[in-house]
């Protein structure tokens, strides 16, 4: 993305409601990366595209992690729909102490540098996501997270800022964790963990960096 590009999508971020300030200037010339309803345009260049999901082979070098590992009975998986998307499935059960459920790809270079937020193309179901991003190559660890609705019935693009994304280790915030850097992303995932049981499912077509 080149440095003008990257400063449009700032500014356009910047002029979404509810959304903090990245340090730059949203003046009138920078409202037409926004469009009529205060939303980001979805034509702006992205720096890079991390998935995309139209390929059956897309979802084989992604994997379950459930609350099975603390003994719930979760359960999901990642599967790959005829129709050219990915589809984020399973069950959620508060039973035996769990209540979550969550994929993640395998460690890969995911880095994109001077990124200023992620898009996702998704249809959810009306509830509550995760993005997860790992800058390592660890199971376990500090994992950058941030939510997102995805409603139901109609594809939608949903874009968090890198600086919505909170450092956390076994659902908990880490005091004093750098920022995350996105030139250093290693793995992605996605979890539910909205305190509901439940079925679920989340269908992706793409995710980006921009």
């Amino acid at each position: 993305m080149s440095s003008r590009r990257r400063r449009q999508t700032r500014r356009a971020l910047d002029g979404c409601p509810g959304v903090d300030s990245v340090g730059t200037r949203n003046d009138a010339a920078d409202r037409s990366a926004v469009a009529s309803d205060g939303a980001l345009r979805d034509d702006l260049p992205m720096s890079r595209e991390l998935f995309a999901f139209d390929d059956p082979a897309s979802v084989g070098d992604w994997h379950p992690i459930d609350d099975a590992v603390m003994g719930g009975v979760s359960r999901s998986r990642l599967r790959h729909d005829p129709a050219g998307f990915a589809v984020f499935e399973g069950a959620v059960s508060l039973e035996r102490g769990g209540g979550f459920a969550s994929v993640r790809s395998r460690p890969r270079d995911l880095g994109a540098t001077g990124a200023v937020a992620y898009a996702l193309e998704v249809r959810g179901d009306g509830r509550r996501y995760k993005l997860n991003l790992r800058t390592d190559e660890s199971f376990d660890g500090v994992n950058y997270q941030a939510a997102f609705d995805a409603p139901a019935g109609a594809w939608t693009t949903v874009r968090m800022r890198v600086s919505d994304f909170a450092a956390t280790f076994r659902g908990r915030r880490v005091a004093g964790a750098p920022p995350l850097d996105a030139s250093r992303v290693r793995q992605a995932g996605f979890v539910i963990a909205d305190a509901q049981a439940g079925a679920f499912a989340l269908a992706i077509r793409s995710i980006r960096a921009e």
